[in-house]
């Protein structure tokens, strides 16, 4: 099995991508809004995808986030919520913002799972701050840490409810990026004490989490050339030893801005500083094979956290989820 998450080209595989996938043998896959025509279509690319791939094991991810990252939307799927419409009601009400959120985890959770994929790429653990990326603050779940953990928590639960594994993200912390890493290399000014703020909700969630995501920026704190996708120091000692994180690992798309060097550099690079597999949305099949003869096979290690990230059968129904959530957040 090659160490890469790939995308489509849309709805249906190609004959090129057929054949690459039986020549590279991809950990699995990632679906954005070209790939996704409605729900009849969705399971009918999960279930050949799996059965090309011939793995119980095999990764389907999206990114699910709520609000303005969502590929699955009206008509045929609910709206969902992003981030800063529950950190907004946790200010007024806590309790009921987490179950909340549970809820809409939850539902997203059910929605995925009838589509067939196993993992969505949230919730964003990253801390709001006035200065953070347009490209980002949205996305957040708050400017405090405990807040940001029990809101992460409870997506977290609620997408485990539903039948999905989530990804959170983006290890160890970028909240205070000022620039968006689809375009540049956004660079943490920080000490290591004041780091610590951010680090927080990672660290709290690090024994829970069976998935994780890691940031396209530089920490010269911790790694004065490499950013933490590329860096042995920040992914080994950072995000594995001190914040004790053991699930799997991915990188950000290997094809943003933020990173130098060609799709073949950028890869190696992220597995060498000890990803366990390197995101690479955009890759052509042709690079799919070249990826596959520049990288070692998953290890072992990496093998054995994938089959754990591997969600469980979920429950639960979608209207009723989303009816419960609404209700929850006009009563906040």
């Amino acid at each position: 099995m090659t160490p890469i998450i790939v995308g489509l080209a849309g709805p249906q595989v190609t004959p090129a991508e057929r054949a690459a996938v039986r020549r590279v043998a991809p950990a699995g896959f990632i679906l954005f809004a070209r790939n996704i025509v409605d729900p009849v279509q969705l399971r009918a690319l999960t279930d050949d995808l799996r059965d090309l791939s011939a793995r119980a094991d095999l990764a389907i991810l999206i990114d699910q986030e709520g609000g303005p990252v969502a590929r699955l939307r009206p008509p045929h799927w609910p709206e969902t919520l992003a981030a800063a419409r529950f950190a907004e009601a946790y200010v007024r009400a806590p309790m009921t913002a987490i179950r909340a959120l549970r809820a809409q985890g939850q539902a997203v959770g059910r929605m995925l799972a009838e589509g067939g994929i196993t993992m969505n790429a949230a919730p964003v653990l990253d801390l709001a701050r006035p200065g953070t990326t347009a490209a980002l603050a949205d996305r957040c779940l708050g400017a405090e840490p405990m807040q940001v953990a029990a809101l992460g928590r409870a997506m977290l639960d609620g997408l485990a409810a539903g039948g999905v594994t989530g990804i959170v993200k983006h290890w160890p912390g970028h909240g205070r990026a000022t620039c968006d890493p689809h375009h540049a290399l956004p660079v943490v000014e920080a000490n290591d004490e004041s780091l610590a703020a951010d680090l927080s909700p990672f660290r709290t969630l690090a024994g829970m989490a069976r998935a994780g995501m890691t940031a396209h920026a530089l920490y010269p704190v911790w790694d004065e050339a490499r950013p933490a996708t590329l860096s042995p120091t920040i992914v080994r000692t950072v995000i594995r030893e001190r914040l004790g994180f053991q699930g799997l690992l991915l990188s950000d798309d290997l094809h943003m801005g933020a990173l130098d060097g060609d799709l073949r550099a950028r890869a190696g690079a992220a597995i060498g500083a000890g990803c366990d597999l390197a995101l690479c949305c955009a890759a052509t099949p042709e690079q799919w094979e070249a990826l596959a003869e520049d990288l070692p096979p998953a290890g072992p290690a990496t093998m054995r956290r994938l089959a754990e990230a591997m969600p469980a059968p979920g429950q639960g129904e979608v209207a009723a989820l989303f009816a419960e959530r609404d209700a929850l957040l006009a009563a906040a």
